[in-house]
């Protein structure tokens, strides 16, 4: 009988995989700092090497964690904005998108809170969180000055940051927070820092 063998690459990515897996559980238990190279190889059932030569320490690790997430979150946001007519359509699906991420479960949300909270400490990791955010701001405002007759500038970082923030509120008391509430306070964003039309 024939077995076949899984090949260098596949084996890589497994690896990768694994390591990547084991870094969410333990972020999310114990907190970047309080989470060691070698407690994540461990929990991988791999060596410190592997995951050094992977992602180049733990840093590399969680940014690699986020901007998966994050990635896999814009695709699934992308493919449904191109069927959306209307800014509340638009806005239904990120807020959708960011409250029940289609990957990562709900431990996206604890792990963003925690690089924001070790980026205060931590230069490189800020660097990274900066550009990232910077990224997303841009992003955000290219896509509203499509969405909206008034040519919507500079509303990026309010739109995440209200996000941001509605999600983790929800987190603490699910109540408080209905998809109703967040499409609100997003469109109320949106028309108040920039007076657009939808």
């Amino acid at each position: 009988m024939f077995i076949p063998m899984a090949t260098q690459g596949e084996r890589r990515a497994a690896t990768r995989q694994r390591l990547l897996d084991a870094a969410a559980e333990l972020f999310a238990e114990r907190g970047v700092e309080g989470s060691s190279v070698d407690a994540i190889a461990e929990r991988a059932d791999r060596t410190s090497g592997a995951l050094y030569d992977h992602f180049g320490g733990k840093d590399g690790l969680l940014f690699a964690l986020l901007d998966g997430w994050i990635d896999d979150v814009a695709v699934v946001i992308g493919a449904e904005l191109v069927t959306a007519t209307t800014l509340d359509e638009r806005l239904v699906s990120i807020w959708r998108n960011v409250s029940d991420p289609p990957t990562g479960d709900d431990r996206w949300i604890e792990l963003e809170h925690e690089l924001w909270t070790y980026a205060v400490r931590n230069d490189a990791a800020r660097e990274h969180l900066v550009k990232r955010y910077r990224a997303a701001w841009d992003g955000v405002d290219e896509a509203f000055a499509e969405w909206t007759q008034d040519g919507v500038h500079g509303v990026g970082a309010a739109v995440i940051g209200v996000l941001l923030g509605l999600q983790m509120m929800r987190r603490v008391d699910p109540a408080a927070v209905t998809d109703d509430l967040a499409i609100a306070a997003l469109r109320g964003v949106v028309h108040t820092t920039t007076g657009a039309s939808p």
